[in-house]
């Protein structure tokens, strides 16, 4: 996991070396984006369910992933399973989880950028790609409703943005 960070690190000041020595830090900000963790299928309420067994042990999985990473804020949806996949994180970061609206992507990543704070976005499999396009000015689509190990790195310094796609794998059964 150490190693992991430092690789997180060392592409951060990689992708903004030219502006290091130049600019304050307050210049450079990443967003983590992921999809929340796996949700319980069997549960009788399907359109809001809460996180399996696998989806709690991802949800602290992320909590350590992001331990030594600086963050300001943490955004979620309005629903069980993304809160319940911020919350780990929240709690050991002591930061209130903020809401965001999923149908209102484009408004959002612009209020992302233009508050330059290094955050975590806790979205869903038709949200998180797509939003991590519009943060970088790519498009991005949603992805398969299989995949729960996507973490997308935006770092941004200036006006240089650049995309990283990492991977936070769990061998779990429910």
């Amino acid at each position: 996991m150490r190693n992991l960070i430092l690789l997180l690190v060392v592409l951060v000041f990689t992708s903004c070396s030219e502006h290091i020595y130049a600019q304050n830090d307050d210049d450079i900000f990443t967003i983590y984006l992921v999809r929340h963790s796996e949700k319980d299928l069997n549960a009788t309420n399907y359109s809001n369910p809460p996180l399996s067994k696998c989806g709690e042990k991802r949800s602290e999985l992320l909590n350590q992933f992001l331990k030594d990473v600086p963050l300001e804020v943490i955004y979620s949806t309005d629903y069980i399973r993304t809160l319940s996949t911020a919350t780990p994180t929240a709690k050991s970061k002591n930061l209130e989880i903020m809401n965001y609206d999923p149908r209102k992507l484009e408004a959002f990543s612009q209020e992302l950028i233009n508050r330059q704070q290094d955050a975590v976005v806790v979205g869903h499999s038709n949200t998180t790609a797509v939003l991590a396009g519009l943060l970088v000015d790519e498009t991005l689509g949603a992805f398969d409703l299989e995949i729960y190990d996507r973490i997308y790195q935006v770092v941004i310094c200036n006006s240089k943005k650049q995309l990283h796609l990492l991977h936070l794998p769990l061998d779990c059964q429910d």
